[in-house]
């Protein structure tokens, strides 16, 4: 009998953010729940990565960043524009890095569903 070997993806370390939340219930910082989103990437410690798997996170990557150059120069001249002063690019960097990782995410779910889709029609 073969011995398994552990193996972790790297794309499961995106849930160690999710420690944050420790500092929620310790200082009752009702702000810091939110990053216990990246929970979610917890999915990843069994999952044996493949050459597609690394395709999809490159795609998904690319979305992100994608993401992250539109959604900085808009939010900060609005914001800015808005009388925001000196904490516009602080607020406009914050909500840049979630539009990156809410687009990261989708787009990384829905390649998978694609794949899924794909093998069971086989």
């Amino acid at each position: 009998m073969k011995a398994h070997k552990w193996y972790c993806n790297p794309l499961a370390l995106m849930a160690l953010p999710a420690l944050i939340c420790v500092w929620a219930f310790a200082f009752d910082e009702p702000g810091m729940f939110g990053f216990l989103g990246f929970a979610y990437y917890l999915r990843y410690l069994r999952v044996q990565p493949d050459e597609l798997f690394w395709l999809n996170v490159r795609k998904a990557a690319f979305a992100a960043w994608f993401a992250e150059i539109i959604t900085l120069p808009l939010l900060f001249a609005g914001l800015a524009l808005c009388g925001m002063g000196e904490r516009a690019l602080r607020a406009a960097m914050g909500l840049s890095f979630a539009a990156a990782i809410l687009a990261f995410t989708i787009v990384n779910l829905v390649l998978e569903y694609r794949e899924a889709g794909g093998i069971s029609n086989d």
